[in-house]
């Protein structure tokens, strides 16, 4: 299996920049997730809540110093990234953090192109949770073969649907090639990066909504994976979390040697 789509998102909940190689830590893919959306009272923002998050393309510097932000009948805006701003107390569902505000320019675009009052922060440096403001875990890693088994079952699509809807930072493809061989990936490395597996990615309503647009597209891909996928805790599962045990580096085209697997 090797490399063909990575993916890192800046800001969390904002669209995916791909990448032809990436800096790995141990909080995944370099700035992956360092930034996040809040409301006035810092409750982060989601999809779920908020689709129009997902027409937002950041782009960062790579020495994490500078942010763009741009979407649709939106002039752009370069973001000075500050680590040294005040701190405010934020929610990332029931855990809470604080995060350094990037102030008021980043908090009226945001705002005004959102229709609600936000703002930005960004992880602080000494930040205690190893996945930055990731939901989980630091890297999340799909297959193709694993998506075509998805579309084969699933009925009265017009095409296939995108990778983009899971929002993965890795997509293998390639030997062993059975659908869903992700799952049984204990230990594997990818480039000069070692990764461990820490669960399987349990999917929500993200899914449902298409990144080029912004709305909620149906049913799919959930009521599908339900038909399969099911989990013994009730949820349905696509695509599988790791944590990142070697930092380094890797590049599309890179091979994925499997170190261990699942008994």
């Amino acid at each position: 299996m090797r490399v063909v789509e990575l993916h890192t998102y800046p800001v969390k909940g904002c669209a995916g920049v791909s990448l032809t190689t990436a800096v790995t830590t141990p909080a995944g893919l370099a700035h992956d997730r360092t930034f996040m959306v809040t409301d006035a009272d810092g409750v982060f923002r989601t999809q779920r809540r908020d689709p129009r998050l997902a027409l937002i393309r950041p782009r960062v510097a790579p020495d994490g110093t500078a942010l763009t932000l741009a979407a649709p009948d939106r002039d752009p805006l370069a973001v000075p990234v500050t680590t040294t701003a005040p701190r405010r107390p934020v929610l990332l569902f029931k855990d809470h953090f604080e995060g350094i505000d990037q102030g008021e320019a980043a908090a009226e675009w945001l705002t005004e192109f959102l229709g609600a009052p936000s703002r930005l922060v960004r992880v602080p440096p000494d930040h205690d949770r190893s996945c930055g403001y990731a939901d989980s875990c630091a890297v999340h890693l799909t297959t193709r073969v694993s998506l075509a088994a998805l579309d084969a079952r699933t009925p009265g699509t017009a095409g296939p649907l995108p990778m983009a809807r899971f929002r993965p930072n890795i997509v293998l493809d390639g030997e062993p090639g059975a659908p869903h061989t992700e799952d049984r990936l204990r230990r594997l490395t990818i480039g000069t990066t070692g990764l461990a597996f820490t669960k399987t990615a349990i999917r929500c309503s993200v899914t449902l909504i298409d990144p080029t647009t912004a709305h909620r597209a149906g049913p799919e891909p959930l009521r599908t994976l339900a038909t399969y996928r099911r989990t013994p805790e009730g949820g349905v599962s696509f695509g599988v979390k790791f944590a990142v045990t070697t930092p380094g580096a890797l590049s599309l085209g890179d091979e994925a040697t499997v170190t261990q697997w699942a008994r």
